[in-house]
C-alpha cells in the first residue's frame, strides 16, 4: 500500500507499490534503450540508421535491429511508464497494456517476412524473442503486483473495499 508519510527531514515522501516501482523501472529502461539507439558505437552500423523499414541495418548492442521510429517508440513507451507509475492502478494498466502490445508485436514479427516492407519498425529474430519475453513478464507483473491494495477480506470474511486513505497508491505532485 502507498500512504503519504513524512520523512525524518520533515518533507513529504510516498511509499510506492511494487506495481508502481515495476512501471518506473520499465519506463526508465525503455527511455534508456531509446536514447542508446541514437548513440554511435552502442548502435552498430549507425550510418545505416534509417527512419523506418527493414533497410535500417543499425543494430543496438550489435543484436537488436533499430530505426529512428523504433527508438522513438521505445522512448514514448518509457515516458508512458513513468507517467503511469503515479498510481497503482495506472501502473498495473501500463504493465498489462505494454505487455499486450509486445505480444501483438511478437505475433506480427512471426507473421511477416523480415525482409519485406511490412517490417516497417523494423524487427529481427532477436527483437521477436525479446518481445515475447517482455510480453510474458510485463503481463504477469501487471496481474500479480499490487493486487493487495484493491480488495481485502473484511473481519467477517466477506469482501470489502480497502480501508486505506483516499488516493492510496498515489504519488503526490
Amino acid at each position: 500500500m502507498a500512504y503519504p508519510s513524512y520523512s525524518s527531514s520533515g518533507g513529504l515522501s510516498a511509499r510506492r507499490t511494487s506495481a508502481q516501482i515495476a512501471a518506473m523501472v520499465f519506463g526508465i529502461v525503455f527511455l534508456l534503450i531509446g536514447v542508446l539507439g541514437f548513440i554511435p558505437g552502442i548502435t552498430a552500423n549507425y550510418n545505416a540508421l534509417y527512419f523506418s523499414g527493414y533497410e535500417s541495418e543499425a543494430v543496438l548492442l550489435g543484436v537488436f535491429q533499430v530505426s529512428v521510429l523504433h527508438n522513438v517508440v521505445h522512448m514514448l513507451l518509457g515516458f508512458a511508464g513513468l507517467a503511469m507509475a503515479r498510481t497503482n492502478s495506472s501502473a498495473r494498466l501500463y504493465l498489462v497494456g505494454a505487455g499486450i502490445l509486445y505480444a501483438v508485436l511478437f505475433i506480427y514479427g512471426l507473421l511477416i517476412p523480415l525482409d519485406s516492407s511490412a517490417n516497417f519498425v523494423p524487427f529481427n529474430t532477436a527483437d521477436n524473442w525479446l518481445h515475447v519475453v517482455l510480453a510474458v513478464v510485463m503481463i504477469l507483473l501487471g496481474l500479480i503486483l499490487g493486487r493487495d491494495t484493491e480488495r481485502r477480506p473484511s473481519a467477517g470474511g466477506g469482501p470489502s473495499r480497502s480501508s486505506g486513505n483516499p488516493g492510496e497508491g498515489s504519488i503526490p505532485n
